[in-house]
C-alpha cells in the first residue's frame, strides 16, 4: 500500500475524532484555562484546527522558517471547525504524492537556525499526526475539569460507555 493512502486514512480518522471534541466546547468556556501557564480552550482549539495545515506545509515546502509565525485566532467553534475541515482537504491533496516524495528531507528553521531536519515521512508521523491525539487528550483533561463529557476516541470513554 502506498504511504499516501495510509496517511490520508489516518488523518481522516483523527480529524473525525478531533471534530467531536471541538463540537463539545461550550462558547462560554473559550477563555478558560486550568493554569496560568496553560493555553486557554480557544487557543488549544485553534491549534487543533491548524494542525492539518502542517501536513500541507511539510509536503509542499522543503523548509519553513518559524520567525514571525502566527497561529490562527478564531473566536467561535464553528470557525475553528471550518478551519479544520479546510486544512484537512488541503492536507489530503498535499499527501497525494509518490512514496519517494516522503523520503525528502524537511527543515524547520528559526532565524537561520535549524530546529529540525528529517525526512518528510518522519515529520508527518512524529511531529504532525501525533499532535492531534496529544492535544485532543489535553482538551479532554480540560473537559474533565469542567465536568463536560469527554467524547469516546479509540474506545469508550467514562462518559460514553
Amino acid at each position: 500500500m502506498e504511504l499516501q493512502n495510509l496517511l490520508i486514512s489516518e488523518l481522516q480518522h483523527e480529524v473525525v475524532l478531533t471534530e467531536k471534541f471541538l463540537k463539545r466546547i461550550p462558547a462560554d468556556k473559550l477563555n478558560w484555562r486550568p493554569h496560568k501557564k496553560s493555553m486557554n480552550i480557544r487557543q488549544l482549539a485553534n491549534h487543533l484546527a491548524e494542525i492539518p495545515s502542517w501536513i500541507t506545509t511539510t509536503m509542499e515546502m522543503d523548509e519553513m522558517d518559524m520567525a514571525g509565525y502566527k497561529s490562527p485566532d478564531f473566536d467561535t467553534v464553528e470557525e475553528m471547525i471550518e478551519l479544520l475541515q479546510n486544512n484537512t482537504s488541503e492536507a489530503e491533496a498535499a499527501l497525494r504524492k509518490p512514496d519517494k516524495e516522503y523520503e525528502k528531507n524537511w527543515k524547520m528553521m528559526q532565524d537561520g537556525k535549524v530546529l529540525m531536519d528529517m525526512p518528510k515521512y518522519s515529520v508527518l508521523r512524529m511531529m504532525v499526526l501525533n499532535q492531534l491525539p496529544h492535544h485532543r487528550a489535553q482538551l479532554g483533561v480540560y473537559f474533565r475539569l469542567l465536568d463536560i463529557p469527554v467524547p469516546a476516541t479509540y474506545g469508550p470513554s467514562a462518559d460514553e460507555c
